[in-house]
């Protein structure tokens, strides 16, 4: 079953903001600073451009985290900067995720919540799909009722009577019998 674009753009919006309020979140409890508006929105942007590309369908809760690691990280990065041009020239900002160990739990501590969270609603989302699509598809009509065509044309014919002649005479018209 693949997901169209309404049901794409949903998930996709709900998944970009949990994964980006967590993560500033974490970075926030973590020690570090709030995100810049700036940077959470282009973080934002960017977890919701991911999201879109890989929403086309159901995916599994390994898939699911392995997605949240890598956004995690990336958002750690924005978020630690002065912006995405100061962690693009520069790599990490301030030393890196393993220098600070408290940084490095709340974020994982954030991508294990959201992961859970995000697998346990993408399996109910598509389980109830899959139930409304089979019911839709019992409730549509199999086929469509035959039209009712309107009644045969009445023709009104009168009987002419055979001229006399011909009332007593027999036409056998067939093959020669066999002499």
């Amino acid at each position: 079953m693949r997901a169209h674009l309404p049901l794409r753009l949903a998930r996709t919006a709900v998944f970009a903001a949990v994964c980006v309020a967590l993560a500033a979140l974490a970075h926030v409890l973590g020690g570090g600073a709030a995100p810049a508006p700036q940077a959470a929105a282009l973080g934002l942007a960017g977890v919701a451009a991911l999201g879109l590309a890989l929403c086309g369908r159901e995916r599994s809760a390994g898939t699911i985290t392995i997605v949240l690691v890598g956004a995690q990280l990336g958002l750690h990065e924005l978020f630690a900067g002065e912006g995405a041009s100061y962690v693009l020239l520069h790599g990490h900002a301030r030393g890196g995720l393993a220098v600070n160990a408290g940084m490095l739990l709340t974020h994982l501590t954030a991508t294990v919540i959201t992961g859970l969270w995000v697998s346990r609603g993408e399996a109910a989302i598509w389980s109830l799909l899959r139930r409304l699509g089979r019911h839709l598809v019992l409730l549509t009509p199999v086929a469509a009722a035959p039209v009712p065509r309107g009644r045969a044309p009445i023709v009104h014919a009168r009987v002419v009577p055979l001229p006399p002649g011909f009332r007593h005479s027999v036409a056998r018209r067939g093959p020669p019998l066999p002499a």
